[in-house]
């Protein structure tokens, strides 16, 4: 589900997001250190791609980073006085036993938009992203490309200031991820700033504009993303990068 803490905004021009400060964070579960420590800052236009080997701690940083989970130590802040509105789009998109529309519509409801303006945002939304034909179905019988732009659908009818997606194509066919990414680049048009999980290397070089690169619950770097793919500093990732195992 998408997850907001403050009140939305009335038109569709959003204003620039604060600055995510992960400062000495930490998160350890059975006397197990999973992630960190680390410190960084998120301040940069983006997309941000989150990437590493799998059980890196990239999950882990992103729900976080959006406040699913409190470290075990050290502090993640936003600069400024106010929590952005945020929104989180998961690898198996959590939707609701009723139809695409209702999705959506349930969504603004829960976050107090009028009702009188409800139907016609929701209906604007799957249009956008080319499930106007799939409004009334329900939304758990869609295909899993569907189920992902429903989810991005959701999240865009909320107006989120930073939009986390972990790892939103990992099970899609081609024709998907391009629609997902495609979906991803309007987001960062239209202001919302992309923090995103991915291990696909060609998909990163596609979307990111800085890459923050995990792994054995460490970041091991935090550069744009020409410079990360060109030269990138760490031994993990250059190994990453070649194709080979990172431990």
């Amino acid at each position: 589900m998408s997850s907001f803490n403050v009140p939305l905004l009335a038109s569709s021009t959003l204003v620039p997001p604060p600055a995510l400060c992960f400062d000495d964070v930490a998160f350890s579960h059975e006397d197990k250190v999973l992630l960190g420590p680390c410190s960084f800052n998120l301040d940069c236009t983006g997309p941000t791609l989150v990437m590493g080997p799998n059980g890196a701690g990239k999950s882990l940083l992103l729900r976080l980073a959006h406040g699913l989970l409190s470290p075990t130590q050290g502090r993640v802040a936003w600069s400024g006085h106010k929590r952005p509105r945020q929104a989180m789009v998961f690898q198996q998109p959590v939707l609701l036993r009723r139809s695409a529309v209702a999705n959506l519509t349930h969504a603004l409801a829960v976050n107090n938009v009028p009702r009188r303006t409800r139907v016609k945002l929701a209906y604007d939304a799957l249009e956008r992203f080319g499930l106007t034909a799939c409004s009334n179905t329900p939304a758990r019988v869609l295909s899993g490309g569907e189920q992902q732009r429903l989810a991005l659908a959701r999240a865009w009818v909320l107006s989120p200031q930073v939009l986390f997606l972990d790892e939103p194509t990992s099970a899609l066919d081609p024709a998907a991820i391009k629609a997902v990414e495609a979906a991803v680049r309007e987001f960062h048009q239209r202001g919302t700033r992309i923090v995103m999980t991915t291990h696909d290397l060609h998909q990163a070089r596609r979307l990111a504009g800085d890459v923050l690169f995990v792994s054995g619950g460490k970041v091991r770097e935090h550069t744009p993303a020409e410079a990360f793919f060109d030269a990138p500093a760490s031994r993990e990732a250059q190994a990453y990068i070649a194709g080979e195992l990172v431990e």
